[in-house]
């Protein structure tokens, strides 16, 4: 047996029985459930469908207590099992373990595009040609490793020119802005409608040294083509969003965003959503630049006419 600290019980129900089999369990620990179950996705706007059983877990202390709590909740679950079918709790020891530490090993340095290293804090910089964008991977959406945003920071390299400010809008974790920024933008204005993507996207810029450079603001485009903001335009706009919040942006001016000439760049859209991106894209008077691809998903560089 290994040098156990903890012992899990885990007992793998359907969905009607999960609560039931949760609140069992939840006499007999201190530090909550866990339940798992499988998701599935759709289509491209579904935004998760759970299927399959649930996994319920909890985690008993090995003491001295242990034996009399194991066979309260194996008496517990047989009741419970006289209404529905429950079948055996599996019991397995745990190791005690430094979990904030461990889960630091499975995060590695991810190179994107010609110019860009994307580290996690605590990870040197070992790539000094590269720049390096230092991003916690336990914050808001946008870590680097999804392919929206390594096909997004790509096409930062080409567009953004030292002295100009940008304007990104969903900004997430902050790593877009971020990442302009270091290529030498002015400034950037950050808009998202999550509070804690706006404080971590603030957190992240401070890790990066530019948080003087960006704002962050729940800010919506009237507000900010009212100039309500440092910036009311700019010659480069991001949005790496799903294809039907892009579209609904367009239809409230993100646009009217862009400074003539300039170019917004559009992630998070499959493939097969590259008929209705466009035409949005092509009815506010915007024109393709490129498309580029990462497996199924696109990202776009659009233009606008001086």
């Amino acid at each position: 047996m290994v040098d156990a600290a903890w012992l899990e019980v885990k007992v793998t129900v359907d969905d009607e029985v999960a609560e039931a089999v949760s609140e069992v369990l939840a006499r007999h620990v201190e530090n909550g459930i866990v339940i798992q179950r499988g998701v599935t996705y759709n289509d491209a706007e579904d935004v998760g469908t759970p299927f399959g059983p649930c996994i319920v877990s909890a985690y008993l202390p090995i003491d001295e207590n242990l034996e009399t709590v194991r066979q309260q909740i194996q008496h517990d679950l047989w009741f419970l099992g006289r209404i529905s079918p429950i079948p055996e709790p599996v019991f397995t020891p745990i190791a005690d373990e430094d979990w904030m530490a461990s889960w630091k090993k499975f995060y590695h340095p991810i190179i994107v595009g010609k110019k860009f290293l994307i580290l996690p804090p605590w990870i040197p910089n070992e790539e000094p040609d590269r720049i390096p964008i230092n991003i916690d991977p336990g914050m808001a959406f946008g870590t680097g490793t999804h392919p929206t945003t390594q096909l997004c920071l790509a096409l930062l390299e080409d567009y953004v020119f030292p002295g100009q400010p940008m304007i990104d809008m969903g900004c997430g974790s902050g790593i877009l802005s971020i990442g302009a920024l270091l290529l030498g933008a002015s400034q950037a204005l950050g808009i998202d409608i999550d509070e804690e993507s706006m404080v971590n996207s603030r957190a992240n810029a401070e890790l990066n040294g530019v948080a003087d450079r960006l704002e962050v603001s729940r800010g919506v485009i009237p507000e900010i083509l009212a100039g309500k903001y440092g910036i009311r335009q700019a010659p480069v706009v991001t949005a790496n969003i799903l294809t039907p919040i892009l579209i609904d942006l367009f239809e409230q001016g993100m646009a009217d965003l862009i400074e003539p000439g300039g170019v917004i760049l559009l992630s998070g859209i499959l493939e097969e959503q590259d008929a209705r991106i466009t035409a949005s894209f092509e009815s506010k008077g915007l024109h393709l630049i490129e498309k580029r691809q990462i497996n199924d998903w696109v990202a776009y560089a659009c233009g606008k006419s001086i």
